[in-house]
């Protein structure tokens, strides 16, 4: 009876997380207050170089994009959804970027890179082996933002109770650094430095050798 419970109170939480946010985004006129308080735009834009040419992938409303193309020489920005797009060119527009809408899973693109940026994206694709091969060739220098499975002792508690442990319901995969080590290697890449922030991690990733 008392796991039962505990499992109720589990569901009310993810409930609550997942609305808080959805909420939080529209008090906010359509940007989430984590851009505003975990400051993570500041890790892409110091890993950029002034004259940089970025690949942003899954660039969302383009708030990101923007302030990478403060700095950056210019800037192309993906996105699978078209809204994003419509509202990043109206919100979120520089000169220097350029938006597109499309899938980063069959991105085909000829053009070569300074930087990739994934900002939470790896986490969203199933096959992300095939995927990283894709973009392998597309830069020497990648710029990754994941979430931690190991965030906190609940998410290990809700996945023992066989509750949904998951940040995101659209999310394939959440992270330990070991195993986000392993796949970044396994995709012929190397971590060259990395922080763990708000239970994420943020890594700049490299062509090893």
């Amino acid at each position: 009876m008392l796991k039962l419970f505990i499992k109720i109170l589990i569901y009310i939480h993810n409930f609550c997380y997942r609305y808080i946010g959805i909420l939080a985004h529209i008090l906010e006129k359509g940007i989430h207050p984590k851009h505003r308080l975990m400051k993570y735009h500041l890790f892409f834009v110091n890993n950029i170089d002034s004259g940089d040419s970025v690949l942003d992938i899954g660039c969302g409303n383009g708030y990101l994009t923007y302030d990478i193309s403060e700095k950056a020489e210019k800037v192309l920005a993906v996105d699978l959804d078209r809204k994003n797009i419509e509202l990043a060119k109206k919100k979120f527009f520089r000169q220097n970027i350029t938006y597109l809408v499309g899938d980063a899973t069959k991105l085909n693109l000829k053009e070569k890179f300074d930087v990739v940026v994934l900002s939470n994206i790896l986490e969203h694709i199933e096959d992300r082996h095939s995927f990283l091969s894709r973009i392998y060739t597309l830069a020497e220098k990648f710029l990754i933002r994941v979430p931690m499975l190991n965030r906190d002792w609940l998410t290990y508690y809700k996945k023992e109770l066989g509750c949904n442990y998951l940040l995101d319901p659209t999310h394939k995969i959440e992270y330990t650094l070991e195993t986000f080590k392993k796949e970044i290697d396994e995709a012929g890449l190397k971590v060259k430095s990395y922080s763990i922030q708000f239970g994420e991690i943020w890594a700049a990733v490299e062509k090893d050798g």
